[in-house]
């Protein structure tokens, strides 16, 4: 297949352009700077405009959206909020019209999105719970929004609501692991609010699961099946590096220190994968102790 990334330069694109390179297929990325990569293909465009790159999008079987500026830098300031919203939203439209205006159209698109779709509180939540108020729920139905015209085109669209990505380069994963590689480790608050995650793998292994799957369309909650706390979550990372595991960092604190952002570690909502289960995708690292032993 000739697979097209937009955002393939960040780690989940690096990640998923390996494993599809691995197994013979063609990637093309899109990206503002070209970069020599074995088998890949860089494609430049400017995330503004359709001109120089649009014409390509006849060659391509499947396109995969991972655009926008990573939500895990502080202060969330109101130019910062609308830069995430931007290279999220531009992107988004700019392929949806280069699709829209191609005479061989790709296949399937797919859209990365974020579990925080469904709020920072509530109930049990899947892919059929409403979405939420919140600056980062509204900004994953924007993000969202921008591709749906592809929907009355024939084009399979996936939408990806992920959990934060369990990685050695992930910004969030390093910032929640700091304090305890310092000895520090302990609850965020309260620690009863939810820590949504997914290893790597399974996220690599889960998008590719749904391309292949013909009967996979609409939104899918990419995140590991078992309910975490944030207690849990740093407990086990302080016992899987062999720190030590005991007072909660205040919560008024954290929130003086990150601002709006803090919300990312202090709130959250329990979120389950259920069209991924019911799909039939068998997780590599359904526990957090074998996710965490595996990346430390």
């Amino acid at each position: 297949m000739n697979i097209l990334i937009a955002g393939g330069s960040g780690f989940l694109g690096t990640a998923l352009t390996k494993s599809f390179v691995s197994d013979g297929h063609k990637v093309f990325v899109l990206t503002r700077r070209a970069k020599k990569i074995k088998n890949v293909e860089s494609i430049l465009w400017d995330g503004k405009t359709l001109n120089g790159w649009a014409h390509r999008m006849n060659e391509m079987d499947v396109v995969i959206h991972l655009t926008g500026k990573s939500l895990s830098t502080f202060p969330w300031t109101r130019a910062k909020k609308q830069s995430f919203l931007d290279s999220r939203l531009t992107p988004g439209l700019l392929l949806a019209s280069a699709i829209e205006a191609s005479g061989k159209r790709p296949s399937i698109f797919v859209q990365a999105s974020g579990i925080n779709y469904y709020g920072l509180s509530g109930s049990l939540a899947d892919e059929s719970t409403p979405p939420a108020d919140d600056f980062s729920a509204q900004l994953a139905v924007q993000s969202e929004d921008a591709t749906k015209a592809l929907d009355d085109l024939g084009v399979r669209r996936i939408i990806t609501r992920s959990a934060p990505v369990l990685d050695k380069k992930a910004i969030l994963f390093a910032l929640i692991a700091l304090p305890v590689k310092l000895f520090f480790g302990g609850p965020f608050g309260s620690g009863k609010q939810a820590m949504p995650w997914i290893h790597i793998r399974d996220w690599v292994g889960a998008v590719r699961f749904l391309i292949a799957n013909e009967n996979a369309h609409g939104a899918y909650n990419l995140i590991a099946p078992a309910q975490t706390s944030n207690a849990e979550f740093n407990k086990t990372l302080a016992e899987v590096l062999h720190r030590p595991y005991w007072f909660p960092y205040p919560e008024f604190l954290m929130r003086n220190i990150l601002g709006e952002m803090s919300v990312l570690i202090l709130d959250g909502r329990f979120s389950q994968p259920k069209r991924l289960l019911e799909s039939g995708y068998q997780y590599q690292f359904p526990s957090l102790k074998e996710a965490l032993e595996d990346l430390m």
